[in-house]
This record gives C-alpha cells, sequence and structure tokens, in this order.
C-alpha cells in the first residue's frame, strides 16, 4: 500500500454564519468570521490517495489524471469564488474548514475511485494556525 498527496492552492471569500440565528449569536459564536461583507483566504487542500502500485507503470495512477479531476471538481470551482454564494456544492451549509473539507471529499471520492484508487485523506489549511484533516 502507498499514499500519494497532491497539493492545489485556491483563494476565496466566505462568511461563517447561521443563517437561522440572530446576528448577535453569529457574532458571539463566529466573531470577525461573520462579517458579512465576506472575508478571504489563501487555502491550501492536500488530497491523499491510497492504493498498490501497478507493477508494469510503477505508479498507483497517472498523476495528471489526479490534477484532472482536483482541478474539474473543486479548484475551478472554488478559485476566486465566494463559497456561500458561488459554490453549489457548498450552498447549503456553513462554509468552516470542516465542511469545506468534508464536501470536497464527496465531489472526488468517487471519480478516483474509478481511477483505481481510494481517497485517504483531505486536510484544507485554511490559515498558518490553522488546518483541518478529514479522513471520511
Amino acid at each position: 500500500m502507498i499514499h500519494i498527496t497532491r497539493r492545489e492552492r485556491f483563494s476565496s471569500a466566505h462568511r461563517l454564519f447561521v443563517p437561522e440565528w440572530s446576528m448577535e449569536d453569529n457574532d458571539d459564536f463566529f466573531g470577525a468570521c461573520n462579517n458579512p461583507n465576506w472575508h478571504g483566504h489563501n487555502y491550501e487542500l492536500f488530497v491523499t490517495i491510497k492504493g498498490e502500485v501497478n507493477q508494469q507503470t510503477g505508479v498507483l495512477i497517472n498523476l495528471k489524471d489526479l490534477s484532472k479531476i482536483l482541478n474539474e471538481k473543486v479548484i475551478s470551482k472554488v478559485d476566486h469564488k465566494n463559497l456561500n454564494t458561488e459554490v453549489s456544492f457548498l450552498k447549503d451549509c456553513v462554509t468552516s474548514a470542516e465542511m469545506i473539507a468534508i464536501r470536497i471529499w464527496n465531489e472526488i471520492e468517487e471519480p478516483i475511485r474509478d481511477l483505481g484508487a481510494e481517497l485517504y485523506k483531505v486536510k484544507l489549511i485554511e490559515t498558518e494556525n490553522n488546518y483541518v484533516e478529514y479522513y471520511g
């Protein structure tokens, strides 16, 4: 079993808030991240896959294919976008780092499986001090 990790980067704006809560409750819970005028991050996304190395090719999968999946399913949809209003796979959730990682997993798990690999981990770095890791 081998693990391979691919890094991608994207920049996005978002706002953390629960629509059913008052502005005061959202401010108390989310602080500055509840700014109605949005705020942004330069995210780093690390996607780790696992599987067996093909003895004929010497690789788990062609990394061009992994890059294509990540760009088509995620990066092209989130880069320089408002995560709350412009990204269909995030529209019905609080756009926390946790939820973004989970939703990215949901977008890429099947296409990665179709390549003959298994999605192992999605790591999303939101700031230099905060990141999440999701293992499905």
